[in-house]
């Protein structure tokens, strides 16, 4: 496996296993990840973390702006597989049919459910109890090729996007470890997927950031563990942002309307919701650091913000 000559393709943070493994056990001949961001006020280029693992290896690093139009460079390398984990662009099917040994994608869900880029966030978002991560090879459409192996993961009550991230992560690189040998040998089973079972994972749009209190408290329990802690639910509180990062489900019904904030406690205050009285516990005020309840609530006027309704 050590004579195998692969290109990666990844880019967040979610990838940085999948290609510390590979470095460990096969030959990475390429890196290719997005572009370099710029990040702040003084606009500073910002290289992505698998780019920073592949300078701290000496492995020759490609950055495609668009990589349907630039990938003679991945072609000419001749590898025997490439490997992708959350690289961020449709991967054009000339490179799709380079590689000897084919393409293959490590994805976070257990396809065909939550196809697409956002896998983390939809599984806690849509009130999955199960999830996992898939190894299978990629074809011409998004997250549709055939599986190779998977491997489960029990939801918890307690997860979030940032521990189902690690859990996945880590889960996602002991599983490729176990699978390559047989990917190299081409021992290994080719599971066409069930398209009828197919579910979608589309990338999180600026307004499905905003809460909506008219849901039950459950589904609004989801979307706050489902977007924290990135990009994080929001509410307006008297006109503005306030971003909730953490929250539980109250054992009282809702006695108000629906945003209504209908309780103040020492650690936490209450909002109806169509059901349940949800209780926050972490917020971020608009323009300021994450905070919890009791120290946001010191800093206003509890007796004004009781009976407020969030918009």
């Amino acid at each position: 496996m050590k004579n195998t000559k692969v290109i990666f393709m990844g880019t967040p943070d979610f990838a940085v296993p999948i290609l510390e493994v590979l470095l460990e056990n096969t030959n990475v001949i390429m890196v290719v990840t997005q572009p370099d961001k710029e990040i702040g006020r003084h606009h500073e280029l910002v290289p992505t973390p698998i780019k920073k693992v592949a300078q701290e290896h000496n492995i020759p690093v490609f950055q495609p702006i668009k990589i349907r139009e630039e990938y003679d460079r991945i072609i000419a390398a001749e590898a025997d597989i490439i490997i992708t984990c959350a690289y961020g662009q449709i991967i054009p099917e000339a490179i799709l049919n380079a590689p000897r040994l084919g393409c293959i994608n490590v994805h976070a869900s257990l396809l065909p459910r939550l196809r697409g880029g956002a896998p983390l966030h939809h599984a806690l978002i849509d009130g999955e109890t199960e999830t996992g991560v898939t190894i299978m090879y990629m074809d011409k459409k998004m997250d549709t090729g055939d599986i190779i192996s998977t491997i489960p993961y029990h939801i918890k009550e307690t997860d979030n996007v940032g521990t189902l991230h690690d859990t996945l992560s880590q889960l996602g690189k002991n599983l490729l470890l176990e699978t390559l040998p047989s990917i190299i040998a081409g021992t290994n089973q080719r599971i066409p997927q069930d398209n009828t079972k197919a579910t979608y994972a589309w990338n999180i749009s600026r307004e499905e950031e905003h809460l909506d209190f008219n849901k039950t408290a459950r589904e609004i329990y989801n979307k706050v563990r489902g977007l924290y802690p990135w990009p994080k639910a929001n509410t307006l509180i008297n006109g503005v942002e306030v971003k909730i990062l953490e929250c539980f489900i109250g054992e009282k019904d809702s006695h108000l309307s629906s945003g209504t904030i209908c309780e103040i406690n020492k650690d936490n205050f209450g909002i109806c919701t169509k059901d349940k009285v949800i209780y926050i516990t972490k917020v971020k005020p608009f323009g300021k650091k994450e905070m919890s309840a009791r120290d946001f609530l010191n800093g206003i006027n509890k007796e004004k913000l009781l009976h407020t309704i969030v918009e």
